[in-house]
């Protein structure tokens, strides 16, 4: 099984950066837009549509408010499993960190999904940030 992991080091406080993650509905307007492009909720899930017409559909797993982590897998598509957890870190200062790990098979599918990772991070960085 192949793990993905990427950290975004954030000029916003932790609070913030969490409420805008923990809105499992408006990933697309609060943490990555332009990298999301639609998104709309089917029996639970969400299906969102990603800047190059790939759409996925994601269900949510947990949200701990304690450990500001989120879990969503995507239950439908090309990967037999891909699980992802995003938890935010408070850096001090009103500064935070974001991980962000998945878990996904097959392995050969972890290149593109990385590459896309790598896409959406700049996404978020700038929009967590301007709040």
């Amino acid at each position: 099984m192949a793990t993905l992991h990427k950290q975004i080091a954030l000029e916003a406080p932790a609070t913030t950066v969490w409420a805008a993650l923990r809105d499992f509905e408006a990933v697309h307007r609060r943490v990555a837009p332009g990298f999301l492009t639609d998104l709309r909720i089917e029996d639970g899930d969400r299906i969102v549509t990603f800047f190059n017409g790939l759409v996925a559909r994601e269900r949510l797993v947990t949200v701990d408010d304690e450990h500001c982590r989120l879990v969503y897998a995507v239950v439908d598509g090309r990967p037999s499993h891909y699980n992802a957890a995003v938890q935010i870190f408070p850096e001090g200062d009103g500064r935070s960190r974001l991980v962000w790990t998945i878990d996904l098979l097959p392995d050969e599918l972890a290149p593109a999904i990385g590459g896309m990772m790598d896409h959406a991070t700049g996404f978020m960085k700038k929009t967590l940030e301007a709040g």
